[in-house]
Order: structure tokens, then C-alpha cells, then sequence
């Protein structure tokens, strides 16, 4: 979302009149950078069956379209233009066989599964986006959302586990998808905009207070604004400053929280552990994006600690999949050596810290690729059959749902929706996935159709 510019409230330290404080509103008045990302959500809910449990989840969103053949659905037995460049290796689970570029995968497939008969009809980028985030086919423009994202219907129906956290992350900017659409500026996701996998130390934008502002200063103004209740009240006889002041009070506690501001700060973690996800303590940009595939392992680590501080909902962006040109040698040399170490760091890395259970990671792109490897040694988009995986929360490991055809182009047994992993994941954090929402006076439902898939668990 675009950035506000906050007032330097240094120029507003004497008492304002009603006008100019209404004028400058709430936040602007204390100085704060918060305007926008945050507003007052519904109370935590558990999940049902869960009593006691926060639960929360982790979207690994491989943007681009990974290689259901190349990773999670090798066809070993199909003619080479099918099969492509790479083996399969034996799995730490009888019968479930792997891509040979996924080592470390293999030896804990019992802590994670597959479903290889995902399927949907649309091959754009954007489109497929707004499928898998939202249950719900695209508008005439696929960047922007008509219906809301997962995350946004989270935020609107559980809200926080942490009054000091948002509820609905995105690192480290909004995708496609993503947004709110109808419900509003309230259910947006908090946007890191810094970016982890980028050089140099890593701080939150929206973090940082007006130049030259220290906290004690703005403790003093909190202060001051409390003097301003009764205007507030008289000023908005609708109610809107009402909100607003929940809405102070949430970026105040964001703002100075120590426990906030520490779950955002990557320095406070280990470089051993930082190194087992993929830190590169030498940090060469060229080397990173080698064969586009981006340092994003930091950004994994980044939602590991962000869940473990109450959010419930963290999409991490881990594009670009669009192996159209040199395919296996852009996965030899990039995305599956980083996958394979990240990916696994984040499960041993949650179970290691008691977080499984309770945080169900999900991991998959907008389709799958074409079946047969075209004139440039890559496969293009796919969305006719392909593959995701789900590890932690209900989902228990080493298990296969569904299967495509020899060829890997059809499902062949137990097909499955994208709207049926979403009310897999609305179910694991307690959602109603048959909800319905006003959009201009016409109710919709969180998903058209779908449900849970049982097999998983």
C-alpha cells in the first residue's frame, strides 16, 4: 500500500485547536507511521476442536509455477520430452519417490505431504493468483482482487493472537491476489516492505518514527492527546474517531512494543540457523538472483519468528517459478538447492521450537508446468494438473493426496481444487468458510465451493 508521510509533530507540540487536530487526525497529530496498516479487528478466536490452541499458518507462495514433475510428481517412467533432465530418489517413506535435486526433502518426507491432483483452468499469472489466494475466478483486471484474500478473511473473522501484531503479513509486498478487495483498508495485509533477502540490515519502514522523534517524546504526546478524548467524541458523532482510537491504541502498542519489534529483528537470530535456511554471510547480489531465483530463504526465517509472535496469517513471496527458458538448469543452479535447504530448515526449525502443531505451511504457485519440455529446455504454464505441499497443523506427514496420469498432464485419481486446500487452511484457524460478506448490499461466501481435505490428516 502506498506509504503515508507522517507529520514532523515537532511543529505541533502546542496544543491544537479542534479544527487543526481533526485535520491532522488522530495518528498525524502523534506522529506516528502506522496510518493505514492497521485497523481494529475482531476478537481472537481458537480454532474449533482446539481448545487453548492459537493456531496459525505460513503461505509459501512460489510465484511463477513450480514443476510438479521436476520436484514433487517425477514421472521417471515417461518418455524423456516428459520426464526431463532430472532422477528421483527414494524418500524416508516407503513408496513416495522425489526429484533427485530434493536430497534433504527426501529424508523427512514424514513431516510433510503432497497433493498431486490440484487442478483449475486459468494459465495467467494473475488469474491463477486470485484463484489460489481467494477461491474465486478473476475480474476483468487480475491484478486487482474483486473477492478478498485468504489472509484478509482471516483478519476479518479470527483477527489477532497478539494486540501487538498484525493479524495478516505479507512479505515483502502485496501480491496479487492478496488484498482485501471488499472488506476494506482494515483487512490489508501489513506490508514488510523492507526485504530480507536484500543486503544490509533489515528494518521496518513503517517501524521508524518522524525524524528527529525519539519514543520519550512521543510518550509525552500520548499524553497530550489523551486531553483530546472529549473533543474527539464531540467532533465525530458517527463514530468514525471511535474507531480511530482503537486504532491508536493498536499502532501505539506496535510501535513501542519491545516483543514486536524484536519478532521483526533477523539480527536477533543465530547466523548458525540464519546458514541452515540460506544465509550468505558474503551477501553477492548476483550470486543471489543466479538463475532468478532470489535470496529468499531470509524471508522464510522472517515468518517462522512472526508466527511464533502471534500472527496468524504470513504469505512470503518466493518468486519467480517462470522456468520457460533454460528450466533445469535454472533449477539445477538456483531454485531447488535453496528450496530444498529453506524449506526444510522451516519445518525442523518449527517442529524444534513445539510451532508445528500448531502452524500449518503451505507451499505452492498459481498452476504447474507443461508436461512436455519445450524448444528451449524449460515448461511453460500448466494449470490443468499440478502439485502443493502442507506440513505442521492437522496435517499429518508422508502422505500422498490424489495422482495425476503417467504424463503428469490430467488428474488421474481424487482430484482437488485450490478452493479445497483454502478450506483446508479456514478450518485449521477456526474460519467459516460459509460466512457470507456484503459487497455492494449482495452477500458473498468466503469460498464458491470447496472443503477440507480429510486424506491429509
Amino acid at each position: 500500500m502506498p506509504a503515508r508521510t507522517c507529520p514532523d509533530f515537532r511543529h505541533t507540540l502546542a496544543r491544537p485547536d479542534r479544527r487543526s487536530f481533526v485535520k491532522a487526525g488522530v495518528l498525524g497529530a502523534a506522529g506516528l507511521c502506522l496510518a493505514d496498516l492497521l485497523k481494529a479487528e475482531s476478537p481472537v478466536a481458537h480454532a474449533p476442536g482446539s481448545p487453548g490452541k492459537v493456531n496459525s499458518v505460513i503461505i509459501l507462495w512460489m510465484r511463477g509455477g513450480p514443476s510438479h514433475h521436476d520436484m514433487w510428481d517425477p514421472k521417471p517412467d515417461a518418455p524423456a520430452e516428459v520426464r526431463g533432465e532430472f532422477g528421483t530418489i527414494d524418500t524416508n517413506v516407503p513408496g513416495i519417490r522425489l526429484s533427485d535435486m530434493l536430497p534433504m526433502s527426501a529424508k523427512m518426507m514424514d513431516k510433510w505431504s503432497i497433493v498431486r491432483s490440484l487442478h483449475h483452468h486459468d494459465a495467467g499469472h494473475s488469474a491463477g493468483d486470485q484463484i489460489c489466494f481467494t477461491g474465486y475466478n478473476s475480474g476483468p483486471n487480475p491484478d486487482e482482487n474483486v473477492h478478498p484474500s485468504v489472509g484478509s478473511i482471516v483478519s476479518k473473522q479470527v483477527g489477532h493472537l497478539n494486540p501487538t501484531m498484525p493479524a495478516y503479513v505479507m512479505i515483502p509486498r502485496l501480491l496479487p491476489g492478496a488484498g482485501s478487495a471488499y472488506l476494506g483498508v482494515a483487512h490489508k495485509p501489513f506490508e514488510t516492505q523492507a526485504d530480507p533477502a536484500n543486503p544490509g540490515p533489515f528494518a521496518l519502514p513503517n517501524f521508524q518514527l518522524a525524524s528527529g522523534v525519539t519514543l520519550e517524546q512521543v510518550g509525552d504526546r500520548k499524553g497530550l492527546l489523551n486531553d483530546f478524548d472529549r473533543m474527539r467524541r464531540d467532533a465525530d458523532r458517527t463514530g468514525q474517531l471511535s474507531a480511530a482510537d482503537q486504532f491508536q491504541a493498536r499502532a501505539w502498542e506496535i510501535l513501542t512494543s519491545p516483543a514486536a519489534r524484536d519478532a521483526f529483528d533477523l539480527d536477533k537470530e543465530p547466523a548458525k540457523l540464519r546458514e541452515r535456511y540460506g544465509f550468505m554471510p558474503a551477501f553477492d547480489p548476483k550470486a543471489s538472483n543466479r538463475c532468478g531465483a532470489p535470496n529468499w530463504a531470509q524471508r522464510m526465517l522472517l515468518a517462522r519468528r512472526l508466527v511464533e509472535a502471534g500472527v496468524r496469517l504470513v504469505t512470503v513471496d518466493l518468486r519467480w517459478w517462470d522456468t520457460h527458458v533454460k528450466g533445469f538448469e535454472s533449477l539445477r543452479e538456483g531454485f531447488l538447492p535453496r528450496w530444498d535447504r529453506a524449506f526444510t530448515a522451516l519445518i525442523d526449525d518449527l517442529d524444534t521450537r513445539g510451532l508445528l502443531d500448531t502452524t500449518l505451511v503451505l507451499a505452492w504457485g498459481e498452476f504447474g508446468r507443461t508436461p512436455k519440455v519445450n524448444n528451449d529446455a524449460g515448461r511453460d504454464h500448466y494449470p490443468n494438473v499440478f502439485s502443493g505441499v502442507l506440513a505442521g497443523g492437522p496435517v499429518r506427514g508422508g502422505r500422498v493426496v490424489g495422482e495425476s496420469d503417467a504424463k503428469g498432464a490430467f488428474p488421474k485419481a481424487n482430484p482437488k481444487t485450490p478452493q479445497d486446500v483454502l478450506a483446508t487452511v479456514y478450518r485449521h484457524l477456526g474460519v467459516d468458510a460459509k460466512a457470507e460478506y456484503l459487497n455492494n448490499g449482495r452477500p458473498i461466501p468466503v469460498l464458491p465451493s470447496g472443503k477440507p481435505i480429510d486424506e491429509l490428516c
